[in-house]
């Protein structure tokens, strides 16, 4: 069985991809901050209760990451999937109304978690048989998708962790790691909006059939849900 560990799982885009591979005979190690009040993610695992173990993370918080890796450090995790992310309120993240707090945290989940995930967990997912670990990114984080301005805490971010997973992947490479950023689409979820293009099981789904697909070569790589190469 192989075995994938997601964060930011309680809702949105991290609950579907724990429901989809449980429902894929996947062992999930599901990740969110507060597991007492995950309702949805508690009564899947209810479901699931051989397959899913749900742990409590905040990516913000290193201490926990390091905790966690020497809770899990003798298994193998053929995935790695850094869901966890942030997205701050409009009204801090416009010219001449940055809200500095927030975008240090900001940075601190959307683009310094990824990494310390990557290398906290190295030892399982180097001893797996898929070496895979994806962090999901957005168009927002694209220089040259940029028409639109703004957005300077967020688009920030995801442009900073897209480098840091492309660094990752050339000093990964010698242990066949494939690291890979994915944009999920404007998926309509609590942080993408009821305005978003698709639904979450769009999203998850064509992640995963990319993700399935990939190669060693693909490592690098800024990939959409629709396996279409997003531009940096």
């Amino acid at each position: 069985m192989k075995t994938v560990l997601i964060t930011g799982t309680n809702r949105g885009i991290g609950f579907e991809f724990v429901r989809q591979y449980a429902l894929d005979k996947w062992r999930v190690i599901a990740c969110c901050r507060n597991p007492l009040s995950a309702n949805a993610l508690n009564r899947l695992a209810a479901q699931y209760p051989d397959q899913i173990s749900i742990y409590p993370l905040d990516v913000a918080n290193h201490s926990q990451i390091e905790q966690l890796a020497q809770t899990l450090a003798h298994g193998t995790i053929d995935l790695l999937i850094n869901n966890a992310g942030v997205y701050p309120s409009k009204s801090g993240d416009a010219f001449r109304m940055t809200d500095y707090d927030a975008w240090a945290h900001t940075f601190a989940v959307n683009t310094m978690a990824p990494l310390k995930m990557a290398e906290a967990f190295l030892q399982p997912i180097a001893r797996s048989s898929l070496k895979t670990i994806i962090t999901l990114t957005s168009k927002m984080g694209s220089i040259a998708d940029n028409r639109g301005g703004g957005s300077y805490i967020y688009r920030s971010s995801k442009a900073g962790v897209n480098i840091v997973m492309k660094s990752l992947s050339i000093d990964l490479s010698s242990k066949q790691i494939t690291t890979v950023l994915l944009h999920p689409g404007w998926v309509r979820t609590d942080m993408g909006g009821p305005n978003g293009l698709i639904s979450t099981e769009q999203s998850v789904t064509g992640m995963r059939r990319v993700i399935s697909n990939l190669k060693f070569e693909d490592s690098g790589k800024f990939y959409a849900f629709d396996g279409q190469m997003v531009p940096w």
